[in-house]
């Protein structure tokens, strides 16, 4: 999912469909579907040029749209299986993991690649550090999460995983630490952004998907399919539960809105009813 902020529209890769969905969240309605996708699987919102970017798994195109109308206005082929995109709005960038294990650095106002970063696998979830612009990249098939020169493509480190499934991640810029949600088994773990060491593990809900730090509440979300919501609270070096809220099984897709206080979790069609976006209020 990914959201414009200044219309208040939720963006939601429907992969299942094709689609991508467009949620207006202050009228609560779903007010425009993008088709004629192909296995979408990220979805990047980038404010400068008023652009919806889509990655498409199934024939490795990111395709573009423009904020407004949701025309289409272009789009970028980049091989194969193109999966999550991140924006970032400082340096006007998007950048989406891709292939067998790549990054593609996008220049919106150019509508091109502009950088290739070549990665020893598939990339899952990765996060970029702003002050040092080092980039994150899980990298589940092998078991490592890769650091990454953003500027020059360099790769830095290899820090290796003792758990299987690192899928999820966030990084939490208050404690300087990077938080990698497994699913095999289920566990959170905390790194030091410095150099990698271990600060502390702990259990989880199953499936997990994404994770986010609510940095207001010194908190962190995480969803996951196994239908539950874990919300942590930071204790020293580790987090512990503070709640598990109930969703429904297959949800673990979600995203957090510091700028709205809400996580939007996304619900598919099941025993809780059709499919549909969740909104959660953090209490207090």
């Amino acid at each position: 999912m990914a959201i414009d902020l200044r219309r208040q529209r939720l963006f939601i890769a429907e992969l299942g469909n094709d689609t991508v969905g467009v949620v207006d969240l202050a009228n609560h309605s779903l007010i425009h579907t993008l088709g004629g996708l192909n296995e979408p699987q990220g979805v990047g919102y980038e404010p400068s040029t008023d652009t919806l970017f889509v990655a498409n798994a199934r024939d490795g195109v990111v395709k573009l749209f423009d904020g407004n109308d949701y025309k289409a206005t272009g789009q970028i082929a980049l091989g194969s299986d193109a999966d999550n995109i991140r924006v970032d709005a400082a340096t006007r960038r998007v950048i989406v993991g891709y292939g067998d294990g790549a990054l593609a650095v996008l220049d919106p106002a150019t509508r091109s690649k502009a950088q290739n970063v070549p990665l020893k696998a598939h990339p899952e979830s990765f996060q970029l550090e702003p002050n040092t612009e080092r980039i994150f990249v899980n990298l589940p098939d092998v078991r490592a999460v890769a650091v990454v020169d953003g500027k020059s493509g360099e790769q830095l480190a290899t820090w290796p995983m003792d758990k299987g499934g690192n899928f999820a991640m966030t990084i939490d810029r208050d404690r300087n630490q990077l938080l990698v949600a497994f699913r095999r088994p289920p566990a959170l773990a905390v790194f030091a952004l410095a150099d990698g060491k271990i600060a502390s593990t702990g259990e989880t809900c199953g499936d997990v998907d994404d994770l986010f730090v609510d940095a207001r509440r010194k908190r962190v979300y995480v969803s996951c399919g196994q239908g539950y919501v874990d919300v942590l609270e930071a204790n020293g070096a580790a987090y512990r539960r503070l709640a598990r809220i109930p969703t429904s099984a297959g949800a673990r897709t979600s995203l957090f809105v510091p700028e709205m206080d809400r996580l939007m979790v996304a619900v598919r069609t099941g025993l809780a009813g059709p499919a549909a976006i969740w909104v959660f209020k953090p209490m207090p």
